[in-house]
Formats: structure tokens, C-alpha cells, sequence
């Protein structure tokens, strides 16, 4: 179980708050010797200054170099000392301020921010995403006018100098940020560590339904992970947690890729990593990795936006039909066959829109695809998906009654051909060590890829149909297996 641990400079400066044994001041914490300096703690460093060489700057360089999570982290503190480094990450908010300042009347005021939060409704918003870029317990942020609303500087806060209205405001954001620094039942002991599974109750096709992720928690409580489900919302509580699996179907461009930089960096185990979200989730990639490593993939064509040559040559050298791809599309979405080269002329520009480059394969046309899940490059569940009722597709997106799916059988591993574990292997080596499907396609003896999933779909009733709970064991026992390395390496 993580140890939380708030520092302040002087213990009266917790005196407004409710004591706790939590609570110890920076000396202590520094000089600290015990054998527990090394094991897992989450780390709030609430000294009055974070100047380059103070106490509370050695505090957050001892947190670090001790292996502990600590808010704020040396790279924060750094950021924050001169406004020449922050300047240029704040660029991203100044086409904001006007829009939401557009009512102060006064040409310049000090917004403070704790732990995301601000008494200041209407820009709450705004303090949440400069807290998200410069994590730290109190941010003083200080805007002026001159033509355009811009942020003039931005500097931690210290405790001691609250006001008492600042003082129940900061205690309720920090109850409401790290809320098991204060409430935490004797059951809640039996956990060597803690998980939280990154979701999204609003998305229509989610890799694990919720019957799925109870099995996830059931399973990690077993073997001592605490599991808890997150939203997209609670970014900034990433740092409570030993490790973040992440069941939301992932993008670069969305905050799934966000939440996973996040945590690596603050040192969690993490599926799926940021590199397996680049590497997977562009098709033009996969295309270039497997033709490079000499694996079996279909026939496969690169069109180029403006390149009218190109698609001539294509248009008149092509064995049609083809499918053509978006490359970054998921669940079948951005996948069209087109049936010849006047389908092809007239569906390219579209797609030329989303993407400077297009995929285009041979149409291979079988009645299941192969799914091989693998985890830590060892296969961990086979399933076979069936074409979508009279489509060529698992799943269609135009029925009537909007998105269907084919049928799927979980088969034992012992039934799937040698030579196609023999491929997914090979391939999902070549991404790194998470967890990963395999989609495969079989025609007679010829066995092709067709992709590489970073986030596996993983349904109650689908891809455990065989396994039962034995699959959410595999996955979970192989978290742990992560997290007892990571401890040991630390010590």
C-alpha cells in the first residue's frame, strides 16, 4: 500500500487543519534514515518556499531520488522559476483568455489555484488545465490587460500565507484531490497496491463493457491491488496510484495518450504505454514495421494526398476490390471497400481530408478474423470474430438500428494453429511488452496481419467466454508481476 506524506517547512503551518500523523515537517523527512525511506509514498511538499536550493526544493529532490511520488516534482519547480520556461507552454491558453475574461473589468487580478481548483467558477476550467500543465498544491496566477488578456506570471503559493477563507477552500480542494489521505478503513490495508482503470461511461464501443470491469476489480483485490475505476476527469489524481490499465479506446490525440504520458512519468505501471498507443494505433506505421520485418501482411498500397499520378497508376494496375483505410481509425470505423477505380476516384478525396496519406489493401474475404491477445509478448486468450450478418465486416455501422457485430467463438489455445501464434508473437515483440491483439486473417495455408490492437477488447461473454476468470487473472497476476519488480528495483 503507498504511503501518503505531507511536508510542510514549519508543523504550525498545519495548524488551521485537522492533525494527522501524516503530517511531518521537512527536516524530518529529509533527514529520515529508515528502512521505509525507499518504499512506495505519495509525496505533498507544502513548504513555504520552493527557491532553488531551499528546503522545499531539496524535499521534492529527495522525493525523487528516494523513488516517491511527489507533488510538486523537480521538473514543476523548475518550470515555474523563470518565466522564459513556462512561457512557451502557456501559449496554448492565451487564445482562451480573452473569451473568458471578456467580463473582468479590472485590468489585472491574481487567481489562486489549488490543486486544479478555484473559488472563481467561470474559470475553473482554465485553472484545471494550467494546474495539469504545472502540477503543483498552490499556483498563484496573475493576469493583466494590455489590448489582450495575457498570464504575467505564475509562481507557487505557501501554505502559511492563506487566508482563513483560502484555508477552507484549500482543504476542501485537497479532500477532494487525495481523498484517501484522510479516509482510509482497516479494510482497505490488505493492498499492497493501488490501480486505477482509465473508462469512459459515455463511449458507445468501449474495449471492456462494465460487467468486464467489476471481473478487473474482483480479480486485482484477490491478489492485493486495490482497483478503482477513473474518468477522464480525474487526471489529476493520477499520482495516488501504483499503476493505471487503461480500458478506453485509445488516440494520440486525445487525453487517453495524455493520461498515459502522465503516468509514466510520475513512475506507474502503465497499459497501455504512450509508445504502444503511437506505434499501434496508425495503420500507416504497422504497414512500414511489418513490411520491414518481413511479415505476412495483404497486398498494400500507400496513396498520397495531391499525388494525382499515384492514383492513376493505382487506378489502372490495382486488382479490385480494395479496402481502404483511414490510419487511424478503430472498430472498423474509416474502413470502406471500394469495388473499382471510378469507387476509388470518388472516395479518396474524403478520406484525403482526415489524412495526408491513405492505406489501401487487397480485399481478403474470410468468414472469421483470428484474435490473439498477448500480454508481456506471451499469448493469453484466442478468439475467433465473425463477419457481421450478410457484411464484409466484424462490425457494420449502417444498420438500421445503428452499429452490429458478428458472432465470436473463445477457443482454447490449444486450437489455433502453431503458425499463427508463431506470427502474432513475432509481431507484438515488435511494439514492446503489453498487451496487445493480434488480428489475423487465415485462407487456406496464407495467414496475413491485418492489425495490431495497444487496446484489446476485453467483454465479459467475448474474449473470456473460454477462460472465464482466468483471463482477468493472467492479466492482473502480470500487473503485480510488474509492480513487485518496480519495488524491488527501487530498493
Amino acid at each position: 500500500m503507498t504511503k501518503h506524506l505531507i511536508i510542510v517547512e514549519n508543523i504550525d503551518d498545519w495548524s488551521p487543519y485537522f492533525p494527522s500523523e501524516q503530517v511531518i515537517d521537512v527536516d524530518t523527512y529529509l533527514q529520515s534514515l529508515s528502512q521505509n525511506t525507499h518504499s512506495p509514498a505519495q509525496i505533498l511538499n507544502l513548504c513555504r518556499s520552493l527557491d532553488y536550493l531551499s528546503r522545499g526544493y531539496y524535499c521534492s529532490m529527495v522525493a525523487e531520488a528516494r523513488g516517491h511520488r511527489v507533488l510538486p516534482g523537480l521538473r514543476t519547480i523548475n518550470d515555474l522559476s523563470r518565466k522564459s520556461l513556462y512561457a512557451y507552454d502557456l501559449s496554448d491558453l492565451s487564445t482562451q483568455l480573452d473569451k473568458q475574461l471578456s467580463t473582468t473589468s479590472a485590468e489585472s487580478f491574481v487567481l489562486k489555484i489549488c490543486f486544479g481548483q478555484t473559488p472563481v467558477t467561470s474559470l475553473q476550467k482554465l485553472a484545471r488545465q494550467i494546474f495539469e500543465q504545472f502540477p503543483c498544491p498552490i499556483l498563484e496566477v496573475e493576469f493583466s490587460f494590455n489590448a489582450h488578456w495575457i498570464i504575467s506570471q505564475i509562481k507557487a503559493g505557501a501554505i502559511n500565507k492563506l487566508t482563513e477563507t483560502e484555508q477552507d477552500f484549500f482543504a476542501e480542494a485537497l479532500d477532494s484531490f487525495s481523498h484517501r489521505l484522510w479516509r482510509k478503513p482497516a479494510k482497505r490495508r490488505q493492498f499492497r497496491y493501488d490501480m486505477a482503470i482509465l473508462h469512459n461511461p459515455k463511449e458507445a464501443m468501449p474495449p471492456s463493457d462494465m460487467a468486464a470491469l467489476k471481473k478487473f476489480i474482483s480479480s486485482g483485490r484477490r491478489i492485493g491491488i486495490d482497483v478503482e475505476l477513473i474518468t477522464p476527469k480525474d487526471y489529476i489524481r493520477l499520482a495516488e496510484y501504483d499503476a493505471l490499465f487503461i480500458r478506453e479506446t485509445t488516440a494520440t490525440h486525445n487525453h487517453t495518450y495524455k493520461f498515459a504520458r502522465r503516468a509514466e512519468s510520475e513512475g506507474l505501471v502503465v497499459i497501455d504505454d504512450p509508445t504502444s498507443i503511437i506505434r499501434c494505433t496508425n495503420k500507416i506505421y504497422l504497414k512500414e514495421l511489418l513490411s520491414a520485418n518481413n511479415l505476412p501482411m495483404p497486398d498494400s498500397h500507400l496513396l498520397y494526398r495531391n499525388d494525382t499520378a499515384g492514383l492513376d497508376k493505382l487506378c489502372e494496375t490495382a486488382t479490385f476490390p480494395l479496402v481502404m483505410k483511414i490510419p487511424d481509425g478503430a472498430f472498423s470505423k474509416g474502413v470502406i471497400k471500394v469495388n473499382n477505380a471510378d469507387e476509388l476516384r470518388e472516395q479518396a478525396p474524403a478520406f484525403f481530408q482526415q489524412s495526408a496519406i491513405i492505406l489501401l489493401q487487397e480485399f481478403m474475404y474470410t468468414d472469421y478474423d483470428w484474435r490473439i491477445g498477448m500480454f508481456n509478448n506471451k499469448p493469453i486468450y484466442a478468439c475467433q470474430y465473425f463477419m457481421s450478418k450478410g457484411h464484409w465486416q466484424i462490425y457494420n455501422h449502417n444498420t438500421k438500428k445503428g452499429t452490429s457485430s458478428g458472432k465470436s467463438s473463445a477457443i482454447p489455445m490449444s486450437e489455433v494453429p502453431e503458425k499463427v501464434l508463431k506470427i502474432a508473437t513475432k509481431a507484438a515483440k515488435l511494439i514492446g511488452n503489453g498487451l496487445y491483439g493480434l488480428d489475423i486473417k487465415q485462407s487456406g495455408n496464407r495467414i496475413v496481419i491485418i492489425e495490431i490492437n495497444d487496446n484489446p477488447s476485453i467483454d465479459s461473454g467475448v474474449e473470456d467466454n473460454y477462460l472465464g476468470m482466468a483471463l482477468y487473472d493472467d492479466i492482473m497476476r502480470e500487473f503485480l508481476r510488474r509492480l513487485e519488480e518496480r519495488r524491488a528495483a527501487s530498493h
